[in-house]
């Protein structure tokens, strides 16, 4: 009798270790440290909530292709008859933003204007800007697409090039990047792309 009972408290015993032992285990796959003492209690973890602006807004959404059709030129009415006016203007304030003030936008404008006037191809100089802009956000396509929609349609391609950094979240007619990256900061949950060293990103 006092074997098989003996017996039975071993067997109760390790039992015991076992359970407390699959309750440690639980608890800390669950994100909670525990204890075999108290490792009976749960504790439910809430899930982690990103909170930011929604939608199109956030920098890093729409990842892999564009906010914007190029031929949707219309949606914002102003960037579309400044552009034909002179698209130096829209883009300088592209090149800033997306060159994160690494070139100003009156510098931008002004070499802009200078390789049209020398050799009327200024194409080859905005091109690489959409180039660097579509590395920032991982958007499809290549540097002869984005040679041709500037050779073929210049205006409108700078025209969506500055619709999509509207709907990334920027605003281009801020100019100055310090002051798009100061009010980028107060957007809860975004962050802003870190800087690109000068060059094509494909």
């Amino acid at each position: 009798m006092d074997e098989d009972a003996g017996g039975v408290q071993a067997d109760a015993g390790v039992v015991g270790g076992v359970q407390a032992a699959a309750a440690v285990v639980q608890a800390a796959a669950g994100g909670v440290q525990a204890t075999p003492a108290t490792a009976h209690v749960s504790h439910a973890v809430p899930p982690r909530v990103d909170a930011g602006a929604p939608g199109h807004n956030v920098p890093n959404a729409n990842v892999g292709k564009w906010t914007t059709s190029l031929c949707d030129c219309f949606g914002d009415i102003p960037s579309c008859f400044i552009t034909s006016v002179s698209p130096c203007i829209t883009f300088g304030q592209n090149a800033e933003i997306i060159d994160r003030g690494n070139i100003t936008c009156m510098r931008a404008a002004a070499l802009c204007c200078l390789v049209c006037n020398l050799c009327i191809c200024s194409f080859c100089y905005t091109c690489t800007y959409r180039t660097k802009l579509r590395g920032l956000y991982s958007i499809c396509g290549n540097q002869c697409r984005d040679c041709f929609a500037h050779l073929l349609c210049q205006p409108c391609a700078l025209c969506q090039e500055y619709r999509e950094l509207k709907n990334r979240g920027f605003d281009p007619l801020l100019v100055r990047w310090a002051a798009n990256a100061e009010q980028m900061s107060w957007i809860v949950g975004v962050t802003v792309p870190p800087s690109i060293p000068g060059g094509m990103v494909r």
